[in-house]
């Protein structure tokens, strides 16, 4: 086991042989790390925090601590993180509390830069990407491939769908919409489709096709939101994706940028 002299281990941490913990780190002796994870430098994992494999947090990241919360009472509420995820350096990512389910979720994949905040009761999905200072208040749900440009603060409660991508500097205070690109230089609505990250990601003509269809009906046509689920519903919803879209604005309590 690579352990820096330096660093204080808690007793009752799990830390496999595998793992790297670099000078001045702390671990907590509620913290459960997978195989392979390193610790760069002056890394703080603290609570009940349980890390799969492969995770690398770079120095000053601060993972598992308490959260901003002026109702938490010191509950044993933790945090969990996939595998192969990026943390870089100054993130900070908060315990959950006991009114949001306990539990901040990071998911596999992930890049979180420097200077995020992700917030209690949090859940990020599958391969996000969250730029320099993405600031993410609790109970934030970011879903599976979702990009949150730097500087972007997220309200509470709100909800980034798959796929999405939030130009940098953009206040959110809605839901996000799948597959859609959206930024404060046009007045923070939904602008299009992500149409690069998309076909990047494997999208085929046809399903783009079919979500493009949708969009101008969402976001062109002079229908509201709910004329055009409407519309869409009596064409017969075309593939999953669109299905998803449908359901995703359906259940949301804040409301969709448009």
């Amino acid at each position: 086991m690579s352990i820096h002299p330096t660093a204080i281990v808690a007793e009752g941490a799990v830390v496999p042989a595998s793992c790297t913990v670099g000078p001045y780190c702390t671990v907590g002796p509620h913290v459960v790390l997978g195989e392979a994870c390193e610790l760069v430098s002056h890394v703080v994992l603290d609570g009940h925090l349980n890390a799969g494999a492969r995770n690398r947090f770079y120095s000053f990241a601060c993972v598992g601590v308490a959260p901003q919360d002026l109702k938490y009472k010191g509950e044993p509420t933790g945090v969990t993180l996939g595998d192969d995820n990026v943390i870089r350096e100054y993130v900070t990512i908060s315990r959950g509390t006991v009114g949001g389910g306990g539990m901040t979720k990071v998911g596999s994949g992930c890049l979180v830069m420097a200077y995020t905040h992700i917030g209690h009761d949090s859940v990020i999905g599958n391969y996000c990407i969250l730029a320099n200072a993405a600031t993410l208040a609790g109970h934030v749900i970011v879903e599976d491939y979702a990009t949150v440009g730097a500087l972007c603060p997220v309200h509470q409660f709100c909800t980034i769908g798959r796929y999405a991508y939030v130009g940098g500097g953009t206040t959110i205070t809605q839901d996000v919409l799948p597959f859609s690109l959206t930024s404060a230089k046009r007045e923070t609505h939904a602008y299009g489709l992500n149409k690069v990250g998309l076909q990047r990601r494997g999208f085929d003509g046809p399903r783009l096709k079919a979500i493009q269809h949708a969009y101008r009906l969402l976001l062109a046509g002079k229908m509201n939101t709910s004329q055009a689920i409407a519309k869409l519903k009596d064409e017969g919803i075309a593939t999953e994706d669109v299905a998803y879209l449908v359901d995703f604005i359906e259940r949301s309590e804040r409301g969709v940028l448009k």
